[in-house]
């Protein structure tokens, strides 16, 4: 650990006169934003001389939990704290809640007091009481579960009666009550509870035990019901969004006026409105699923709007190809935009916007190139240009737009903070020139917007009450918030979640279109990739693709790597219930049935699904058996074992609703190795029953060969779970044997009649998705997963 310096010191110092323990105030430390809130908060209580340690709990919990949102109403809550009218965290909590639901115009002390508990005393009988009206109640449950039972349920229970109960008190009077109760700790209360092996219980019983399983299943929280109950109401975003802090000492706090609020709820008459903003750079991927689950999905849920905008301030990164898959894919994944927007349809008002920075003296042409702009930031140095005059920004700035000014001689840049902790205020780039004639806008600029100063900017044009966002963008929220605050906008309410990462895949787009565009992949629509086109091409559903991004939830806790079996998961449940069942051949091997006429054939009824009833005709398709069939390879062996299910010399097996058939003979090629036919002969009474059943597929007609088909077998892209964290060798992780193509498959007759994208289930081998490259006469089918499920296997 590196020493810490004298300004640690005093904070640790600082952090132990409230009564936090050394850990903690060691800990606090080595966060500068916990540190600069904790500080603050200190400060602002009047309690720098120190307090005692359950009111330094509590101003603790307010800096690290309750920061931004209580700024408006931190002195009422630090008086109460301070004065010991709030003194458990259930009281914080509740006042939190209060102020959460309620603006300040609106605030009335006896309400809140009521709704706080200020003035509740609960007195150590009460607790008493309290606490032997619940041991009463659950004394049987206790006496036979012993010290194993549920401490945290019996607080639970006393909390519900008592909620301004002292914690701790609460605590000590259960503890006590359990050794009254059960006297000392046995060896068998010492024990870990071992689980008895299962003994095979008859059907009934079977079920008995489902159905009492399935009651006892516990009620799913408010955010798996609705994950987007944590988001606050439009009318409540009168909160301090975020905290600047400056190098100097000073902070800024931002929030919206009343007055910019009711004017902004006006025009969007108190609704949610989101925006989904990607840039047209390249094609989505299944991170972006997750973006759009979160925009629309929280507008929807509030009878709300959702923009679909295109951030376009490139020129000469975008695509009109971009544009349109964006567009298109959006629509495939069910999301319907309120309006389409980009953010080159307000480049007249950013740059009106930007000439207003400049004249607040908050903006200044820059002559400094990429690597001194680099190199000054690294340094922390102000540029020699920062404090030119007003006047000759403004006049340079026109010159920019007017084109006359070269490319790569002058940016503009926002006047933050080059001394901030955060390299997001070292004064950023607003404005760069580019002679490049702009896909949706032409060439009527020749300067362009960076994304610091559209993204906020448009967010706030656009009336946008949530701005989500994912945790990399974080540290932007402070530039965010310093140029709306410098504009005197309107702030939207940000919020930022963890990016979805998934094993042995990349998601960057850099690297994405490294491997698309030096052909590593056959283009963005590769099955392998997953890019939504490579993931719908590979058969999987957008049903399934957002029932995946839910279970995931809309968290920040970053970091973490989700096992792509988990995705399966979700495409084998909805192809489960969507993909009829059907059979094909990888690998044929003829299978000769000798005691069969030579020119008979017997349709069979097989099954589209398990379940099907037998009376429905819907359920069934027609499937031919002749005297010659074709089994997999794999399925045949010359020495049988007792493990193994498949055919072997003189042994039986059952062809899927079809006859039980037995192995008389094995016909070689002349290399006395290679197997060239199997003859075998059916049971038409069935009398056999054998264990083993096989997929198959026959001659329609005596001579006549079964439809062929190519199958495209997919693997993971990537052999890493992780490949980011090869750096520069990530490219030799690529597995080659990910694609693996199987030209000449058998499949039954009617498959001939499928079209591109219609998925089926092949059976024992997968789900499988017509691809865009058939054609008349050749079918070509792309595995979208397997049949066997490792999630819940070890698959995370």
């Amino acid at each position: 650990m590196a020493p810490r310096d004298e300004k640690s010191d005093e904070s640790v110092k600082l952090f132990l006169s409230i009564g936090l323990d050394e850990k903690t105030a060691s800990t606090t430390v080595n966060n500068p934003k916990v540190t600069a809130n904790l500080t603050a908060v200190i400060h602002e209580a009047g309690v720098t001389d120190g307090c005692d340690r359950t009111t330094g709990n509590l101003l603790y919990t307010v800096a690290t939990k309750h920061h931004s949102n209580l700024r408006l109403h931190r002195p009422t809550l630090f008086e109460y704290i301070v004065s010991s009218k709030i003194k458990t965290p259930a009281q914080l909590d509740a006042a939190v809640s209060f102020f959460d639901n309620n603006a300040p115009e609106d605030f009335k002390l006896k309400e809140f007091e009521e709704a706080c508990g200020v003035g509740v005393e609960v007195s150590a009988e009460d607790i008493e009481k309290a606490a032997e009206e619940v041991f009463v109640e659950h004394k049987s449950a206790i006496l036979e579960q012993r010290y194993r039972t549920n401490v945290g349920q019996l607080l639970g229970h006393v909390r519900k009666s008592l909620p301004w109960a002292d914690p701790k008190l609460v605590k000590d009077v259960i503890e006590r009550k359990m050794y009254e109760l059960l006297g000392e700790k046995t060896a068998a209360d010492n024990e870990k509870p071992t689980k008895k092996k299962e003994k095979k219980e008859k059907p009934a019983a079977k079920a008995e035990e489902k159905k009492a399983s399935v009651e006892a299943t516990p009620e799913p929280t408010e955010e798996e019901l609705n994950p987007y109950s944590m988001f606050p109401q439009p009318e409540q975003n009168l909160m301090v969004h975020t905290e600047v802090f400056y190098s100097d000492g000073s902070v800024l706090q931002c929030n919206n006026t009343k007055e910019v609020l009711d004017k902004h709820l006006k025009v969007t008459g108190g609704k949610v409105y989101t925006r989904f903003p990607p840039e047209p750079n390249g094609y989505l991927h299944i991170g972006h699923a997750k973006a759009m689950f979160v925009d629309f999905g929280l507008a929807k849920e509030r009878g709300g709007c959702c923009y679909l905008r295109f951030d376009d301030t490139n020129p000469e990164a975008e695509k009109k190809e971009y544009i349109n898959h964006i567009e298109e894919i959006v629509n495939w994944m069910g999301w319907e935009p309120f309006k389409i927007t980009y953010t080159s349809d307000y480049f007249q008002e950013l740059y009106d916007l930007a000439v207003e920075l400049i004249r607040r003296g908050h903006a200044y042409v820059d002559h400094q190139n990429a690597d001194e702009i680099k190199d000054y930031r690294e340094k922390k140095m102000n540029s020699p240009w920062r404090d030119r005059p007003i006047e000759e920004s403004l006049r340079l700035f026109d010159e920019m737009r007017r084109g006359m000014i070269e490319e790569g001689k002058a940016t503009l840049r926002m006047k933050q903070d080059m001394q901030n902790d955060n390299c997001n205020m070292y004064d950023l780039i607003a404005y760069r020139i580019k002679f490049t004639p702009h896909p949706h806008a032409g060439d009527k600029w020749c300067i362009y917007p960076s994304y610091d100063f559209a993204h906020c900017t448009v967010d706030s044009l656009e009336n946008i009450t949530h701005s989500l966002c994912t945790l990399e963008f974080e540290t932007r929220r402070a530039s965010y918030y310093w140029l709306l605050h410098s504009l005197d906008l309107y702030m939207p309410y940000v919020w930022e979640y963890s990016r979805l990462n998934i094993t042995n895949t990349v998601m960057s787009k850099r690297k994405l279109n490294y491997i698309v565009t030096n052909n590593h992949v056959d283009g963005w629509d590769d099955p392998r990739l997953l890019t939504l086109a490579g993931l719908r091409r590979r058969g999987v559903t957008p049903t399934a693709i957002n029932a995946f991004v839910r279970g995931m939830g809309i968290t920040r806790s970053d970091g973490s790597m989700i096992h792509v079996s988990r995705l399966e998961h979700h495409i084998r449940e909805e192809l489960n219930k969507t993909a009829p069942r059907t059979m094909v051949v990888l690998n044929p091997l003829k299978v000769v049935i000798t005691n069969m006429e030579s020119d008979k054939v017997i349709e069979l009824d097989a099954k589209r699904w398990p379940d099907a009833k037998n009376d429905d005709p819907s359920a069934f398709y027609k499937v031919p058996f002749s005297r010659v069939v074709y089994i997999d390879e794999s399925d045949f062996r010359m020495k049988d074992s007792k493990d193994y299910y498949g055919l072997a010399p003189g042994k039986s097996v059952l062809l899927r609703y079809g006859f039980p058939i037995k192995c008389t003979n094995v016909v070689f090629a002349d290399d006395n190795e290679t197997i060239r036919e199997i003859h075998a002969e059916y049971d038409p009474e069935k009398k056999t029953k054998p264990k083993g059943v096989l997929h198959w597929v026959a001659e329609s007609s005596p001579g006549k060969e079964p439809i062929k088909v190519e199958v495209r077998l997919f693997e993971k892209l990537f052999n890493s779970e992780n490949p980011a964290e090869l750096n520069d060798d990530w490219l030799t992780d690529i597995n080659p044997n990910s694609k693996v193509v199987v030209s000449d498959a058998y499949a039954v007759p009617i498959l001939k009649d499928a079209t591109v994208g219609d998925r089926f289930q092949f059976e024992r081998l997968g789900y499988f998705a017509v691809d865009k490259d058939s054609e008349p006469g050749k079918l070509v089918f792309n595995r979208t997963v397997t049949l066997r499920d490792s999630y819940g296997k070890g698959g995370k």
